[in-house]
C-alpha cells in the first residue's frame, strides 16, 4: 500500500466520521448520557455493520468488476452512485436539530450489548450506506486493479481512521455539542453532500479521459520512492 493510498483512506475515513445523521447525533447523546464506554459500544456496531457492507458490497460486486476493471464506465458508475447519494445527502432536510439536552438521569445500568446492537440497526436500515459502499469498491478496486490484499487494507485504513476519529468526538462529546447548532449541523451536512457530488463528478469525467493520461499519479508515486 503506497503513501498516496494509506493518506487517501485517512483521509475518507475521517470524513465519514463527520456525515451528519442519525448516527452521528446518537454516538454524541449516548457519550453525554451514558459515558465513554456506552458509545463506544454503540459506535462498535456501527463500524461492524459498515464492515457488513463493504463486504456485501465486494462479494456482490467482484465477478462484474473483475470482468470491467479497465472499462471506463466503471468511473461513470461509482461516480454516479457517489453524486446521488451526495445529492440526497445535500438535500436532506430532516436533520436540522442538535440533541442539547443534558438533564437526562443516567441509568443505573447500561446494557452495552443493546447499545451495540442498535447502533449496528440504525446503520444498517440506511441503504445509502450500502450504496456509498458500492460506490468506494467500484472505485478503489478499480484503482488498485480488483488486487484483494491492496482492497482489504484500504479499507482497514478507512474504518481505523474512522473510528480513531469517534473516539475524539466521544471523549470530547459535550463541547462538541455546545458548537452544533441546528444552523451549523444543516450547514456541515450540505457541505458533505457537496464534496460528495464534486467527488462524483470527478469521478464520471475520469471515465472520458484516454488510460494512458491517468498515469500521471503512478509517475508521482514512482518518483517519491527514488
Amino acid at each position: 500500500m503506497t503513501f498516496f493510498e494509506l493518506k487517501e483512506a485517512i483521509i475518507i475515513g475521517f470524513f465519514l466520521s463527520f456525515m451528519i445523521g442519525p448516527v452521528f447525533f446518537t454516538l454524541i447523546q449516548t457519550s453525554i448520557v451514558k459515558g465513554a464506554r456506552a458509545a463506544l459500544s454503540f459506535d462498535l456496531g456501527v463500524v461492524l455493520s459498515d464492515i457488513v457492507f463493504i463486504l456485501i458490497a465486494y462479494y456482490g460486486s467482484k465477478n462484474l468488476l473483475e470482468e470491467i476493471k479497465d472499462d471506463p464506465r466503471l468511473f461513470w458508475v461509482g461516480g454516479l452512485i457517489l453524486l446521488v447519494y451526495g445529492l440526497i445527502t445535500y438535500i436532506d432536510k430532516s436533520q436540522k436539530r442538535t440533541i442539547q439536552d443534558e438533564t437526562l438521569v443516567l441509568p443505573e445500568k447500561t446494557n452495552y450489548k443493546k447499545l451495540f446492537l442498535k447502533g449496528f440497526l440504525l446503520n444498517f436500515i440506511n441503504v445509502g450506506v450500502l450504496a456509498f459502499w458500492l460506490g468506494m469498491i467500484v472505485i478503489i478496486g478499480s484503482n488498485l486493479e480488483m488486487n484483494p490484499t491492496k482492497i482489504f487494507n484500504y479499507f482497514a485504513f478507512i474504518i481505523l481512521s474512522y473510528l480513531i476519529t469517534d473516539l475524539g468526538k466521544i471523549l470530547l462529546a459535550k463541547q462538541l455539542i455546545k458548537k452544533l447548532t441546528p444552523a451549523l449541523t444543516f450547514k456541515i451536512k450540505r457541505a458533505m453532500g457537496i464534496m460528495l457530488m464534486v467527488f462524483g463528478l470527478v469521478l464520471i469525467l475520469k471515465g472520458f479521459i484516454p488510460k494512458e493520461k491517468l498515469q500521471f499519479k503512478n509517475s508521482v508515486e514512482k518518483a517519491a520512492k527514488i
